[in-house]
């Protein structure tokens, strides 16, 4: 199945010949002196399995040696193997013609391991070939949120809000480059030395950023921002504590009667997660836009159009802004816009299509608090080059935006969201909010996690009441209300 490149070295699939010539990697084969090391070498991995701190024994660090094995058998492989004809496999098939060749390999060039450190490189190998190399790992755990390469030898991961370091590295900067490119293709990116930045999104919507030397002095790195397999809902938010049932219920609510809602929040703290669960409660027969940098929103929607931001060729040109977007969906017929991250002049737009008929719409953008928030909105649009008196700006923020709700990573690696806030309108020339819903902080227990409460702050008829009467949900909305308002300290 396999098309052979030479005579000699490439024979690897034959059935086992006594007399291959092994002349194009002679060294290997002395240096690999692994029989007495085995148990060493398997042994430390298999200690913090049974710890739950610790990570698993797939991050364990391996040694230099099995570093340059696994050197020498991928370049036989690469040497052995017809690369077009692999791809024409499916992934099972071409797993099992690796693992075939590199079996064969291993014995042909006598290199001493042990049956689990066989199997390692086997895995190792594949993943290279077909994969992500040493992520391939960590990207099949879904307790993982962020993965963090800093250069070929330096792998962090955050799990439960927590970063720690890993014993994972890549063969070089070579391989992680590689790696690197390999994902940003398949959305149709590039990153390079001419085009150093990037990014891209993987086949389940994680979101990956890329930068590469010359401007990453230690070479590339790659952030992935992992999304989990199972969407997310506000019932298992409730579950994990990052809001109350009378909160999710009031969320149901704003997300249903097509309140106009921005999601507020500092980095990692959950904003794109909340914003699918909100899009749950989107009516199936509304026309859904969405615009993003990289397309990571999972609408379930059956009339949803997903659109995505291009970044410019190698000659410049052929740049699509995330404006260009926002401005093209008006002329969509959408019945709601939702923009993945608000972080430019696209914020004016976004208002402008919020207060002419689109309710409903949604965005996230990066602030510590409601009110910052706003702030933020009439920044953005100040530096779209927007000559607007400051006072019109903000009368249209307040005709535009009904709710703003915020979320924050607390410093035990929990997330909550902390307020939900109605825009009341202006006064003079400050805008009036008003805070329907807080997350008070309690203290903290032994382990240091953080005790808190949800509660309503005792608003009877928020400013979106007569919306929700509109919809039939004013009774739901004003019994989620009382529930929270008495709802007892924890």
């Amino acid at each position: 199945m396999f098309g052979k490149r030479s005579g000699t070295d490439t024979d690897l699939r034959a059935p086992k010949p006594g007399a291959v010539s092994p002349e194009p990697t002679p060294a290997p084969a002395p240096t690999v002196s692994r029989a007495p090391p085995p148990p060493a070498v398997a042994s430390p991995p298999l200690a913090p399995i049974k710890a739950p701190p610790p990570p698993p024994p797939m991050e364990s660090r391996r040694s230099d040696n099995y570093y340059e094995v696994k050197a020498t058998i991928f370049g036989a492989l690469i040497e052995a193997i017809d690369l077009a004809q692999l791809a024409k496999l499916d992934s099972e098939s071409a797993r099992e013609e690796i693992r075939d060749i590199v079996n064969e390999i291993i014995a042909i060039k006598n290199i001493v391991m042990s049956i689990a450190e066989q199997e390692e490189l086997l895995d190792d190998i594949c993943n290279d070939v077909l994969g992500y190399g040493p992520l391939e790992p960590l990207l099949s755990r879904d307790d993982i949120a962020d993965i963090m390469v800093n250069g070929a030898n330096t792998v962090f991961i955050e799990v439960n809000g927590k970063i720690q370091k890993t014993g994972i590295r890549f063969r070089d900067n070579q391989q992680l480059l590689n790696i690197c490119q390999r994902i940003v293709s398949q959305v149709g990116r590039r990153v390079d030395e001419s085009s150093p930045i990037c990014d891209a999104r993987l086949a389940d919507g994680s979101r990956v950023n890329a930068i590469v030397p010359p401007l990453s002095i230690d070479g590339p790195a790659l952030t992935i921002r992992k999304f989990k397999k199972d969407k997310l809902t506000l019932d298992q938010l409730v579950k994990f504590g990052a809001i109350s049932p009378e909160g999710a219920e009031i969320l149901q609510i704003i997300g249903r009667v097509r309140c106009n809602v921005l999601i507020s929040g500092g980095t990692g703290s959950g904003k794109t997660t909340l914003l699918n669960c909100l899009t749950n409660y989107i009516e199936h027969d509304e026309r859904v836009i969405t615009c993003e940098d990289a397309a990571e929103l999972q609408l379930q929607q059956p009339h949803v159009v997903r659109l995505e931001t291009r970044p410019p060729n190698i000659e410049g040109e052929g740049q699509v802004t995330m404006r260009e977007l926002v401005r093209n969906c008006l002329r969509m017929r959408p019945e709601r816009i939702i923009v993945g991250e608000v972080r430019g002049p696209e914020a004016f737009d976004l208002l402008q299509a919020m207060n002419t008929g689109h309710d409903g719409s949604m965005g996230t953008l990066h602030a510590n608090n409601p009110r910052e928030a706003l702030s933020r909105c009439e920044s953005m649009i100040t530096m779209g080059g927007f000559s607007l008196p400051s006072r019109t700006i903000r009368e249209m923020i307040c005709a535009s935006i009904d709710v703003i709700v915020q979320a924050a990573r607390l410093r035990d690696g929990s997330r909550r969201i902390t307020h939900i806030t109605e825009v009341m309108g202006m006064e003079g020339d400050t805008i009036i909010t008003q805070d329907i819903f807080l997350y008070d902080l309690v203290g903290e227990d032994a382990n240091g996690k953080i005790i808190g409460q949800h509660r309503s702050t005792g608003i009877g008829r928020p400013k979106f009441w007569e919306r929700a009467r509109y919809y039939g949900d004013e009774k739901r909305l004003a019994a989620a209300l009382d529930a929270a308002e008495v709802a007892p300290k924890t």
